[in-house]
């Protein structure tokens, strides 16, 4: 894996209609629409991290999977690596998809339980025929190894882990398809602290190691402040604010980012090493 290519969102909506009342479907009106994302423009460089930060319903997730097309753009552009991946369809689209993966909230929802964590693994790599998946103890070794976990892990069915392993076992997936970049849509947000910490220490690892660019998808600014190279304030579907992230979070510019900041505790500095072997809790 090389360092991934730059990501270039223009000019980017999503609207969702909303349910008729009965004296809207008296009248006969057009059912109303909630503008979920509204002209939503930025940029991710090579190896960098953006943070995407907001409260609910601030358009941070739907945004996020707009991207990869998850959810379709009404209006807008996505360039990928020179490409214009909103073009794109069949094998173009899932090849454009296996360049960027999407590590989601729960893990537990998007792991098979009836799959050991060595199988769900292998299969990533094998179904986008990833170089050294016909060697799978030592593919799956491997990438249990990125993400800081044994080998014997790879033995192990999903609710026999913590919330924070089976986190690591998500990321060991979307690595395992070799992705150039990461969007991790609030994937820390349901650990406890310690484990949080040990998370973000992670994700600058794989960041440095692995020359990823990741979007960091987080309600909580005491996390994109310490994982984030930039960030992008998000509010009523609109990005308010972009900038380096201590330059936002010191002298914010926008009214919206500054009750944010109010808001939210001063970001403690991390502390534990990403580098453990296991988790431990």
């Amino acid at each position: 894996m090389t360092a991934g290519p730059t990501l270039e969102v223009e000019g980017l909506s999503k609207s969702f209609a909303l349910r008729r009342g009965w004296t809207d479907a008296v009248a006969r009106r057009k059912r109303p629409a909630h503008a979920a994302v509204d002209d939503v423009s930025f940029q991710l460089a090579p190896g960098e991290i953006l943070g995407l930060a907001g409260g609910s319903g601030s358009g941070k997730t739907t945004l996020a999977r707009m991207i990869i097309r998850l959810v379709e753009p009404d209006a807008g552009r996505i360039t990928f690596d020179g490409v214009d991946v909103r073009s794109l369809s069949g094998r173009a689209l899932r090849e454009t998809r296996r360049r960027m993966q999407m590590v989601f909230q729960d893990p537990y929802s998007s792991l098979n339980p009836r799959m050991s964590v060595g199988a769900a693994i292998l299969e990533a790599g094998r179904v986008h025929h990833q170089s050294g998946s016909e060697h799978p103890e030592q593919f799956v070794a491997r990438f249990l190894d990125f993400v800081r976990l044994p080998a014997a892990t790879a033995r192990r069915r999903p609710e026999e882990l913590s919330g924070g392993q089976r986190q690591r076992v998500a990321i060991a997936r979307a690595l395992a398809v070799g992705p150039d970049v990461v969007i991790a849509d609030e994937a820390v947000s349901a650990l406890d602290v310690s484990i949080q910490t040990q998370l973000l220490n992670l994700f600058l690892d794989l960041r440095d190691e692995l020359g990823l660019s990741i979007i960091f998808v987080a309600h909580q600014l005491s996390v994109i402040a310490e994982v984030a190279d930039r960030v992008a304030i998000m509010h009523l579907g609109r990005v308010v604010e972009v900038g380096p992230t201590a330059e936002v979070f010191r002298a914010p510019r926008d009214e919206y980012t500054r009750s944010l900041l109010a808001a939210h505790p001063h970001p403690a500095p991390l502390r534990a090493s990403s580098k453990l072997r296991e988790e431990t809790s």
